[in-house]
């Protein structure tokens, strides 16, 4: 038995058990890859000089290859320090930190990116807060989050641990978080956020899986795309614009 199995679910070490999946197109962290481009895709390019975008639980920088030529300093903040020394070797300016207290001043950034984070923060509301708080006006919200349904802790952690494209342990569906609290929440902090639900598409995931299964060693370019979808039961993205 490894120790992470030992570990309870959600707990941050299992990451630097982890770390040599980050970059592994077919490793334990695949669907990060695909849910980085779908992220990067709701992100503009930047409309003034030194632009920042801050990426709160960036990992190993999953989002910095499809924001190059954007025009923004990408700030990644993490608590985990070895996957922050990834996201510094792509480029990606690493402060290790909590989501729900970000070392970093108000109204700082131009677009603030939280994938994959909010389903692993305890307090999720506070880390909201802070994502808000960091935004100037007319600054942009991008996120991704697992929804707070039995369909998605189904989808997810009964089937979706089980399957190689999520490590087995990682979540605690007691942290999924309801779209429309996520809304209110945003907007009692200034953002209008707007959501859509998302999903791999099947055949390009099921063509992976075949692969993944086989050994065949799927390459990044072949990698499945999220699509929308017209639930947000399981899979989510929101995209919000901060109030003047």
């Amino acid at each position: 038995m490894s120790d992470r199995s030992r570990l309870p679910p959600n707990d941050p070490r299992q990451y630097d058990e982890l770390a040599d999946e980050w970059w592994r197109p077919d490793g334990a962290f695949a669907m990060l890859h695909w849910l980085a481009r779908a992220r990067a895709a709701l992100v503009p390019p930047a409309t003034r000089p030194h632009a920042l975008l801050v990426d709160l639980g960036c990992g190993a920088g999953l989002l910095a290859p499809h924001l190059a030529g954007k025009g923004y300093r990408h700030v990644g903040v993490d608590l985990t320090r070895s996957a922050l020394a990834q996201a510094a070797e792509h480029g990606v300016t690493p402060v290790n930190g909590d989501a729900t207290a970000v070392p970093l001043a108000d109204g700082c950034a131009d677009v603030v990116a939280a994938g994959e984070l909010l389903e692993h923060v305890p307090d999720w509301r506070r880390a909201v807060a802070e994502a808000c708080r960091l935004l100037r006006p007319g600054g942009l919200l991008v996120l991704d989050t697992l929804n707070d349904t039995v369909l998605s802790r189904l989808v997810a952690v009964e089937v979706g641990e089980r399957l190689p494209t999520v490590p087995r342990g990682i979540h605690d569906p007691r942290l999924f978080v309801d779209d429309r609290a996520l809304v209110a929440e945003c907007a009692r902090h200034g953002v209008d956020l707007r959501v859509r639900g998302v999903r791999p598409e099947l055949r390009g995931t099921l063509r992976w899986l075949v692969r993944r299964i086989r050994g065949t060693g799927p390459s990044a370019g072949r990698a499945p795309r999220i699509r929308p979808t017209w639930s947000t039961a399981v899979l989510y993205q929101g995209r919000g614009v901060r109030l003047g």
